[in-house]
């Protein structure tokens, strides 16, 4: 864990908090009694920063990486006979009066010939009510929803296709914040349609003055060994909801005849036509997570592994990640699962899309524009934003590979005050201290790379500043948009590609494999902690923790400039 470089610069400005020691705790101005609380566990607060450059080496004793589960496990095989229910999941709409119930019934095929299953064979019904029921005439309550399959199809000799069960979405509506729902989804008119029993609790009503209890931030998971020690551990910190910053399954690091899974897949298969997807992986992902996402909100955002190009020269893209998901992109706006929003509680939560058009001229730009002029600090205090490529990044994999991005969007992010970022891709761990275009700014956002979910791909451990280890300028091609590698303008690294030691912007990196929880107390402290999959193992150990400030006072928001004014 990073230790404050000074004494807490927070305990010297909020000096009358101690004043109130006396008080009840219960009298105590809640920004104050978080200051108290974090200065008596010894955890550091933004406020304490910008911090010393520090970097924990990777632990030799650990394993890089691990070998993918195989589909025989009992947790990715299947369960359910059809046409019973089987890989259920929940998703959070707009707010905490609706939710999304998803869930697959029959059977995938995998061949050359395959005929794809009706989706409207089998009812998309889910049976719900405050109160457990034997049986679904028992709920007072019945939602009604729609079913998909979908097909990865290869015009190439060889490669075998694929088509899914039925997929079906059903979005509960008029639900009441912070309340357990009991619930049976699937087909009541068929003899054994219906799953069993789950349960789900609610979401906090969107307001300032409640917040989820935990927010678990997980990325680039898979399904290796390690990626079932990161689930693991994630579900004993108990989360309320969790977010997915892309990269789920790693099916496209098979041949679509399955077998085994390799860390690379160019490297292993150099003579493949296309880059293949074995999409039974995903069917066993679904069944591994279901004992978490049938009871906790699941929100994602596609990464690059979700692409999975098919067809004449990969024409079809994210056709699985787009059947399987539920995510509120009407109800925000986007009417795309590429990008969206939702509220829990006092957070508005933005999703982006890194591999759909970011261009200031484009829908999702637009989009994001209005969507940010719609958020009242009043009601949502916290603006949290995730996505699956990092902008600020000192590891050498993906160094600068989305610098296009992050100089058509960051300013409206900034601008908007926007307090939190979340994103994966880089396989490792880092925090960044507060930062706008590469300069240290008390205002700018919190960016945090969580790419450390346990995929086959492995640990990164290779830093950009290492000796020998800075990318050439012409590495690191995104799979989507173009290449924007500049040499810094200022500060220490002016004139160069890569810094020659830890960039002063990022605070803390580690190369383990783990997740994050964010614990938000009130309107301007949130805990965050980041989890190593080790630290399971041991009491009170964690791998870094800090208390996220925001200064509404001091970061005023900023009023929106036309687009024409942005581009000159």
């Amino acid at each position: 864990m990073v230790s404050p470089a000074t004494p807490s610069a927070a305990a010297a400005g909020c000096w009358h908090c101690r004043r109130h020691l006396a008080l009840p705790m219960s009298l105590l101005v809640p920004s104050c009694l978080a200051l108290l609380l974090a200065e008596a566990a010894g955890i550091p607060t933004t406020l304490d920063g910008p911090f010393p450059p520090a970097t924990r080496a990777f632990d030799r004793a650990l394993r890089q990486g691990s070998d993918d589960v195989p589909l025989t496990d009992p947790r990715l095989a299947p369960r359910a006979r059809p046409p019973a229910p089987e890989q259920i999941a929940l998703a959070a709409s707009a707010d905490a009066g609706s939710l999304w119930v998803s869930w697959v019934t029959g059977r995938a095929q995998v061949g050359s010939d395959l005929t794809p299953l009706d989706p409207a064979a089998v009812r998309s019904e889910v049976w719900y009510g405050e109160r457990s029921a034997a049986a679904a005439a028992s709920y007072p309550r019945v939602a009604t929803g729609s079913a998909e399959v979908y097909s990865q199809l290869y015009p190439y000799p060889g490669l075998l296709n694929y088509t899914s069960g039925a997929i079906h979405h059903v979005r509960l509506r008029g639900l009441c914040p912070a309340t357990r729902y009991y619930y049976r989804c699937g087909d009541s008119s068929l003899s054994g349609g219906l799953s069993d029993e789950r349960s789900f609790t609610t979401l906090p009503a969107t307001g300032a003055g409640s917040y989820p209890r935990r927010v678990a931030v997980v990325g680039d998971l898979g399904l290796t060994g390690n990626s079932t020690a990161t689930v693991d551990h994630l579900a004993q910190n108990d989360p309320s909801l969790v977010l997915m910053v892309g990269d789920m399954t790693y099916a496209n690091q098979y041949r679509t005849t399955g077998g085994k899974g390799v860390p690379c897949f160019s490297c292993s298969f150099p003579d493949a036509p296309i880059r293949e997807s074995y999409q039974p992986r995903w069917d066993g992902w679904g069944r591994f997570m279901e004992p978490i996402t049938s009871k906790i909100p699941l929100m994602v955002i596609e990464g690059n592994h979700e692409i999975e190009p098919q067809g004449h020269g990969g024409e079809v893209t994210f056709a699985s990640y787009l059947a399987r998901f539920a995510v509120p992109s009407e109800e925000s706006g986007s009417n795309t699962k590429f990008y969206y929003s939702f509220n829990a509680g006092g957070i508005h939560f933005i999703m982006l899309g890194a591999y759909v058009d970011y261009n200031r001229t484009g829908a999702q730009y637009s989009w994001l524009d209005k969507d940010l002029q719609r958020v009242d600090r009043r009601v949502t205090p916290w603006v949290v934003a995730a996505w699956h490529s990092p902008w600020y990044n000192s590891y050498s994999s993906h160094y600068q590979e989305f610098e296009c991005m992050r100089q058509e969007m960051e300013d409206l992010l900034y601008r908007h005050r926007v307090d939190i970022v979340f994103s994966g891709h880089v396989h490792a761990y880092e925090r960044m201290n507060r930062v706008f275009n590469y300069t240290l700014d008390p205002c700018g956002p919190l960016y945090i790379t969580i790419g450390d979910g346990g995929n086959i791909e492995k640990i990164d451990i290779d830093h950009a500043d290492d000796p020998g280890k800075c990318p050439s300028p012409g590495d690191n091609h995104p799979e989507f948009g173009g290449v924007c590698h500049l040499n810094f303008t200022s500060g220490p690294a002016k004139g160069k590609f890569c810094w020659d030691r830890q960039p002063e912007w990022s605070a803390y990196r580690e190369s383990s494999f783990g997740h994050g929880i964010l614990e938000v107390v009130n309107s301007t402290y949130a805990l965050w902690t980041w989890h190593r999959n080790q630290d399971a193992y041991g009491e009170n150990s964690l791998g870094d923790q800090i208390y996220i400030v925001r200064q509404p006072d001091k970061c005023l928001l900023q009023s929106t400039i036309p687009l024409e004014d942005a581009l000159l």
